[in-house]
């Protein structure tokens, strides 16, 4: 009896023991697997900074510092100049920074005094615990802080809200962003929501950000917005409650300072990780800095490392100031020669503001350019006078352009731009100076006629041979008639 007990708990404790060995392999293992599964993102960041810069390959091109980014980009706003480029076409997911296309059609297609009132679907088709400021369905706000609520709050329900108020709903919505992308000249973008939340179909490349971007901060009231470290909401009859959202992006709030900063938008999700958009403006110059999958707080230090090197080695120049290699000597349309009364002067000029990005170290003298007569529709209306374009690169890289003006006084037919020696006329001047010389001719003739059958004679022997002569010219007539 006693052996048999002692056999049972014997079993007993290796059957114990066997639970705990079981317990342990098992715990092990997945152990090993959650950290299998789980990237090493410091080590990923370490592999990134070590991808090539496009913008390096650049014969004399300044050379551009590495960044932990899976692609950047440094783009200025006027000229479309870009001074920093890696993996900018790369197809990547912006996370929040969607929502500066969002701000930008909301700007572009609604008054700021607006009503934007929150439905079901805009408040409960988002994530309960993603960015939001709590409003509820019923509520409403103006657009105008609607506004601040994306930017500032990146408030994913109001994005939803202001989607279906310009839209009528958020699917047209999504369509709409999609073709103003294409207009802008996006070519790796596809939105498949309003406010970035992780979805396979939403991405973007760094180089299309920044065209859409570029047009966002051309806007003055979405500057002020995106530039806004910290919103105050008041209750209203349509909205109770009274709260602070604060800004999140460093370079916004101070927390990182650097001087010209215009706006920007942060943006996350797991797989995005750390995405930016920021604006700063110096010497004329308004860059757009886009920085996709980095990691905190690396996504602002990179940017200010972008920007300095971005400012510290380009430059803006005007190019109707500094041009002179077809003027006016090499120039089939800059000369114009005495006109018939005597004037002189150039009939074409380059747009006065018109000007190109180039290194410190270079001249407008090391570029290169082409002419086109072909301009857009946008183009035409926002130069109504040009004729030309002229196109600049720099080592093959595009620069900026200039825009080929007429005086509107002295508009010349497109026949007059192929010769060197040609006279220009104004024909309203000499439309005038023979309107003038056939009133001349009219008042004088008038006059001639009035002072024939008006005469008046100073003596009575002038006015008896008057008399006779008539009568003798008249006797002539008769005579000459019956012969």
């Amino acid at each position: 009896m006693n052996l048999s007990l002692f056999t049972n708990k014997k079993n007993c404790i290796f059957k114990i023991i066997s639970v705990l060995l079981t317990i342990t392999i098992c715990a092990c293992t997945f152990s090993l697997d959650v950290h299998a599964d789980t990237p090493n993102y410091e080590e990923a960041a370490a592999e990134r900074k070590s991808l090539p810069i496009q913008s390096n390959s650049t014969p004399n091109w300044p050379e551009g510092p590495e960044v932990s980014a899976e692609s950047a980009i440094v783009m200025e706003v006027n000229t479309g100049t870009i001074l920093y480029a890696k993996n900018i076409h790369e197809e990547l997911y912006p996370a929040s920074t969607t929502k500066i296309m969002t701000c930008l059609l909301a700007a572009e297609n609604s008054a700021l005094s607006d009503m934007v009132t929150f439905s079901h679907d805009a408040v409960f088709s988002v994530p309960h615990d993603g960015s939001s400021i709590g409003m509820d369905v019923g509520e409403s706000i103006t657009l105008e802080q609607a506004l601040y609520g994306i930017m500032v709050g990146s408030a994913n329900e109001v994005a939803n809200a202001v989607a279906e108020h310009v839209s009528g709903s958020i699917d047209a919505f999504i369509r709409l962003m999609n073709d103003k992308a294409k207009s802008l000249g996006c070519t790796n973008t596809h939105f498949a929501n309003t406010n970035g939340l992780q979805e396979d179909n939403h991405y973007t490349s760094v180089y299309d950000l920044a065209l859409i971007s570029s047009e966002f901060f051309s806007n003055e009231l979405l500057c002020n917005v995106a530039n806004t470290p910290r919103y105050h909401f008041e209750p209203t009859a349509t909205q109770p409650d009274e709260f602070y959202l604060n800004n999140k992006h460093k370079l916004i709030t101070g927390e990182i300072k650097y001087d010209g900063i215009v706006g920007g938008k942060t943006g996350y999700t797991d797989l995005a990780r750390e995405t930016l958009v920021t604006c700063a403006e110096r010497d004329g110059m308004k860059l757009v800095c886009v920085v996709f999958m980095e990691e905190s707080p690396t996504q602002f230090t990179d940017t200010v490392t972008l920007f300095d090197y971005a400012f510290n080695n380009f430059h803006l120049v005007n190019v109707a100031d500094n041009e002179s290699r077809y003027m006016p000597n090499d120039s089939l349309f800059f000369e114009s020669e005495n006109d018939v009364f005597g004037k002189s002067g150039n009939i074409l000029s380059l747009d006065a503001t018109s000007s190109i990005i180039l290194p410190k170290t270079s001249s407008i003298n090391d570029t290169s350019y082409e002419v086109s007569y072909d301009l857009t529709a946008q183009e035409k209306e926002t130069y109504p006078t040009a004729l030309a374009k002229i196109s600049y690169t720099y080592n093959k890289v595009p620069i900026g352009y200039a825009m080929l003006c007429y005086s509107l006084s002295k508009a010349p037919s497109d026949a007059t731009l192929g010769g060197k020696h040609t006279i220009y006329i104004d024909v309203r001047i000499l439309l005038i100076i023979a309107v003038a010389l056939v009133i001349l001719l009219t008042i004088f003739g008038s006059v001639g006629s009035r002072a024939f059958h008006h005469r008046t004679f100073s003596s009575k022997s002038d006015k008896i041979r008057y008399r006779r002569r008539k009568r003798e010219f008249k006797r002539g007539r008769f005579k000459n008639r019956f012969k």
